[in-house]
């Protein structure tokens, strides 16, 4: 196992200060990650240990928690490396239904089937991401935005979406983190999580044809702005507040 320096700038000091990382410590926090979905794809959630991580990955374990305080960051990011991947895959190759419905039910359904294929490392994701507390919530938050600009990408949206729209976006992902819960757990077959996933897709279609205010930001806001709103608002109950300038009063002598 090597030992990394004791001086290097961790990626929680970087990500916390809004700084990039360098090519080393992005090469580093791969390793990791690569390491922990090995590890979770052969024996789920229990077979992920922290000291297992840095010796498999070649880091030192005091540099393997200054990357990731605890296993459940760690998954947590790995959920988030692994959207990741699927978000470029379907870059690459878009989904073909016409309707934006149908498009987002075939793009989660293509996400399901990922981790169908490593059910184990499902599990242990899902797992890190219902036992996360407050400490991981930017870890949580930066997943959910990605989560979220993978649906909007799916819609096709050629204008910044209506609050409506995000709050459809809101539910359709809470719905599908729910359908991966109940079929690891066995209380659900592939056809019912189908079913589900197309059933809940259609409040697509319904906040389509209801005109409503834009989410807040510019008329050219992408989808990654508007992911961030979404996240934004599950802070705050989901409900997105805009800021008022109260006309000035002249006072009279």
């Amino acid at each position: 196992m090597t030992t990394e320096p004791k001086s290097a700038t961790t990626s929680v000091a970087i990500a916390s200060s809004g700084l990039p990382l360098t090519e080393r410590q992005e090469a580093r926090r791969r390793r990791i990650l690569h390491a922990t979905a090995q590890l979770a794809g052969r024996g789920g959630f229990d077979a992920v240990q922290m000291r297992e991580v840095a010796e498999s990955s070649s880091v030192a374990l005091g540099t393997l928690y200054r990357y990731f305080p605890s296993k459940i960051h760690l998954l947590v990011a790995t959920m988030q490396d692994q959207l990741q991947h699927l978000h470029e895959t379907l870059r690459k190759r878009p989904p073909t239904e016409e309707e934006p419905a149908a498009r987002v039910a075939q793009t989660l359904m293509r996400a399901f089937r990922a981790m169908q294929r490593e059910p184990h490392l499902a599990d242990a994701m899902v797992r890190a991401l219902t036992f996360a507390d407050r400490s991981v919530s930017a870890e949580v938050d930066a997943a959910s935005r990605l989560t979220t600009t993978i649906i909007l990408d799916a819609m096709g949206l050629t204008v910044p979406p209506t609050s409506a729209q995000l709050s459809a976006v809101r539910v359709i992902e809470h719905t599908w983190h729910s359908a991966l819960i109940t079929w690891l757990s066995g209380r659900a077959s592939i056809a019912q999580v189908k079913i589900d996933i197309e059933t809940v897709c259609r409040l697509i279609d319904l906040t389509s044809a209801t005109p409503g205010p834009t989410a807040p930001g510019t008329p050219g806001a992408t989808a990654g702005a508007a992911a961030g709103a979404t996240a934004g608002g599950r802070a705050k109950s989901g409900r997105t507040t805009t800021s008022r300038t109260k006309p000035g009063r002249t006072k009279r002598r």
